[in-house]
């Protein structure tokens, strides 16, 4: 492993800046398209696209790109991401028309597929599994920062300079990630780590296809007039996912390793962000448009509303690893379960006269529910995956974080569509009771994680040396 504290600090320093200017990246784009479709003379469903095409290859190739990582060593492969994201923003933002946009964002969503599993790829071969808990906390908070920042800076940008300096503003920190991966050097793996790591193309184009279609097809299936193009896509993508199977229980060197899909904290943890992060984004959607078009806020006075969100994820990232300590794995994915399905509870509340108050409420406990979570989970997918194949999994936290949120949106617009009666208004509807009980799901999934003084992040990871013997994944410092 990196296991040079310099290493480490610039290990963690590439982690934590290439994922917060993913999410930064996500929450600027949205004040900036009506911008866009009025510079560029475009329409609403070509400016969808610049969200679906990057959306979809993001999710197509997050695999892929996590055993790439794992083949050619995460730093690389960061480091290609990284700057190919800088290079593909900087075309953006001089891009001459929506088609050249649409298609640079693709590509943009290629490199951020690559640069995303490596960030924790990074800091499983750079920590020892009983130090993850802390700097994916820290990446996390980060990643909370700067979505919260993201309206705020991305409305002043677009207001001052126009829609082309949301995409600037991440050319630089993304550059300047890239060069310092290069400096990183990387831990030496034995031989057959690398032979584990070995290609598998059917598998990952099989791959790429279900996940893209699933994706495209949840994205399209809200729009009037969409729903036969929907069910193609989801059907497409059911039967990839069959063929995909078949394959990886045939092929030699799977891309989807057995071992880690049996592995149940990973299994318990990728089934916890999925239902968390559906949960999250379609609760947003919803009450986002409640704010705006029942309650007539701007768009900052609603942004505002939900700052109480950002704050719980900045501050409850900082206190996650103590909880896990006192708390275990299980017991802190439980609270933030609890916490994430009362926060939905309290936003479905809300009638057409709600305030600040009731409104800022829900947002706290959805903010402190889904950062427990999300770093409880994460923690727990990192650390009981092996070294070997910490890419994929990787690769696989970062594809739920991503079909999550098209997901619970999908239900969300469904929802409201079959009580129209409702609207938008969270107490006259359907949408967020349903999506509630996404959010329970989380409850059996934290279950199957391990308890305190099991072997989790929290007190009882220091283990006997014949049981670590055992256990020759573990990385030591």
């Amino acid at each position: 492993m990196s296991g040079a504290p310099g290493a480490r600090r610039r290990t963690l320093a590439c982690s934590v800046t290439g994922a917060a200017v993913v999410a930064l990246d996500g929450t600027v784009l949205t004040l900036a398209q009506p911008a866009l479709q009025r510079d560029l003379h475009a329409g609403v469903a070509q400016v969808q696209w610049t969200s679906t095409g990057y959306l979809v290859a993001v999710a197509s190739l997050l695999v892929l790109a996590g055993r790439l990582g794992d083949r050619h060593g995460h730093h690389r492969v960061f480091a290609v991401g990284s700057l190919g994201f800088a290079a593909a923003s900087a075309a953006i933002a001089l891009a001459p028309g929506i088609g050249a946009v649409v298609l640079l964002r693709i590509l943009q969503g290629a490199c951020g597929a690559l640069l995303q599993p490596a960030t924790l790829g990074m800091l499983r071969t750079a920590y020892p599994p009983d130090r993850l808990t802390t700097p994916i906390a820290v990446r996390t908070g980060a990643i909370g920062l700067a979505a919260a920042a993201g309206p705020l800076l991305g409305g002043a940008l677009v207001s001052a300079y126009g829609w082309r300096s949301v995409f600037l503003l991440g050319v630089p920190p993304t550059l300047a990630v890239g060069l310092l991966a290069l400096t990183v050097r990387a831990p030496r793996r034995p031989e057959p780590a690398r032979a584990r790591a070995g290609g598998d193309p059917l598998g990952a184009l099989l791959l790429a296809g279900a996940l893209g279609l699933l994706v495209h097809g949840l994205v399209t299936l809200p729009h009037p007039g969409a729903a036969g193009r929907a069910a193609v896509a989801l059907a497409g993508s059911a039967a990839a996912a069959l063929a995909l199977a078949r394959h990886e229980r045939r092929a030699p060197h799977p891309l989807l390793p057995p071992a880690l899909l049996a592995d149940r904290p990973v299994a318990a943890g990728l089934g916890a962000l999925l239902a968390a992060s559906a949960a999250l984004s379609g609760t947003l959607f919803v009450t986002t448009y409640f704010l705006q078009d029942v309650q007539r806020l701007d768009p900052l006075a609603a942004g505002l509303r939900f700052l109480p969100l950002a704050v719980l994820m900045v501050l409850g990232a900082a206190y996650c690893p103590l909880l896990q300590r006192r708390l275990g794995p299980r017991g802190a994915a439980l609270t933030g379960g609890l916490l994430l399905t009362t926060g939905v509870l309290v936003l479905a509340r809300l009638d057409a006269d709600a305030g600040a108050v009731a409104t800022g409420a829900g947002a706290a406990l959805l903010g402190a529910g889904f950062v427990t979570l999300m770093v409880t989970a994460t923690a727990a997918i990192v650390r009981h995956a092996p070294e070997a194949h910490a890419g994929v999994a990787g690769g696989l936290q970062q594809t739920a974080m991503n079909t999550g949120p098209a997901l619970g949106v999908a239900l969300a617009a469904l929802l409201l569509a079959l009580v129209p009666g409702g609207g938008f208004v969270p107490a006259h509807g359907a949408a967020l009771p349903a999506l509630a009980l996404v959010a329970t799901l989380t409850l059996p999934a934290a279950l199957a994680l391990p308890a305190a003084g099991s072997g989790g992040p929290g007190r009882g990871t220091r283990q006997p040396a014949a049981r670590r013997s055992r256990r020759p994944f573990c990385v030591r410092s």
